[in-house]
């Protein structure tokens, strides 16, 4: 039995909320649970130094955790003078599985800034943050075209995450903190409207996993990033 009651295929409660942020060219709140992310997208009209002159745009990732977002304060990373080696590897996630949704030509040479920052932790920041960023960066898209700053819209896909690994022998789909702190081996995976992979992350905390178990963890994340994507297109309708 899951510490949630779920079964194993069953994903949390998950909303998505649009227009929660006054200024921003797009925003989402999502909920996965107790997991909650504010997502953000700006946009800036020039693209980085490295990139001027090739008439194409960039979309990246920032992510951040609140101090009070976990059981006991943390310290804020502006505090310590740097990013953790965690948050560059989470933002960097973010920024390429959210690329992958985009026709940089079509976008022209703006950059489009998905700010993700977790309000309250309980396992899938990242995955949560992936599938509310996109939303956040579909309704930029759409304010920049009602806007005539891109002919075309630059939107090729949908792209949605989830969480997915084993935890006591049994495979199971989006974990929460309970039994992420507690999983034999945990996978994250990212794929597209088409049902297509664009990044898998996987790890086997303890005994190594088999294949059995990669192909089981993989259909589960199949059937919940399913149920994301309809969501998605349910939340932007």
């Amino acid at each position: 039995m899951r510490p949630s009651h779920r079964e194993a295929h069953e994903i949390r409660a998950v909303s998505l909320e649009r227009g929660v942020s006054k200024h921003a060219e797009g925003s989402c709140l999502v909920r996965f649970g107790d997991t909650h992310v504010l997502c953000t997208a700006s946009l800036e009209t020039r693209v980085p130094g490295w990139m001027r002159g090739n008439g194409k745009g960039w979309v990246t990732g920032e992510y951040g955790m609140l101090p009070r977002a976990t059981h006991e304060r943390t310290q804020r990373e502006a505090a310590t003078g740097k990013r953790g080696g965690r948050t560059l590897e989470i933002q960097r996630l973010i920024g390429r599985s959210l690329r992958s949704a985009v026709d940089l030509g079509k976008l022209g040479e703006n950059q489009i800034t998905i700010d993700c920052d977790v309000i309250q932790a309980d396992g899938g920041t990242r995955t949560a943050a992936i599938t509310g960023g996109w939303v956040a960066l579909h309704d930029c898209l759409h304010w920049m075209k009602a806007r005539n700053m891109v002919k075309e819209m630059p939107l090729t896909h949908q792209i949605a995450a989830i969480s997915c690994g084993i935890y006591r022998g049994n495979a199971v789909c989006d974990l929460d903190y309970a039994e992420d702190s507690e999983a034999g081996a945990d996978a994250n995976f990212v794929m597209n409207g088409d049902g297509h992979l664009i990044e898998i992350q996987g790890t086997a905390e303890g005994a190594p996993f088999t294949e059995e178990q990669f192909i089981e963890l993989l259909k589960l994340a199949r059937q919940g990033i399913t149920r994301l994507l309809d969501l998605q297109k349910t939340a932007v309708s």
